[in-house]
């Protein structure tokens, strides 16, 4: 794999399981997996706040959880079962691991998978 100073990976994904978006445990538990199979070090434990009551069309779970290597922050939408996920790192991490926790955590129907190198 090509080296560059950094890797963001941005899942957008639709048709989650409703249950498993709405659930704050489930989340920390998922980030807190995600971390350890992408073999990150977090620093911290999670954020996970519920944000945005005043608009049923956003309301849901945000996460942040700093790691060594940068951050993984996401947002879980309540009303649909979409989940919005960022993954950057200037440590290299595989894809289809971040995926896979993703899939077990929330069944999503569908991932839309952009993937950025950053480098200066």
């Amino acid at each position: 794999m090509e080296e560059y100073w950094g890797y963001h990976l941005i899942l957008d994904c639709n048709g989650c399981d409703l249950d498993k978006v709405k659930e704050k445990q489930n989340i920390v538990n998922f980030v807190k997996d995600l971390v350890d199979q992408i073999d990150m070090q977090a620093y911290g434990e999670p954020v996970v706040e519920h944000f945005a009551a005043h608009n049923p069309n956003a309301a849901g779970h945000s996460l942040v959880q700093l790691i060594e290597t940068s951050s993984i922050t996401g947002h879980f939408v309540d009303k649909n079962g979409e989940a919005y996920i960022d993954i950057f790192s200037c440590k290299s991490f595989d894809i289809d691991d971040a995926k896979k926790i993703v899939d077990q955590y929330f069944k999503p129907k569908k991932i839309k998978v952009s993937y950025l190198t950053r480098q200066a």
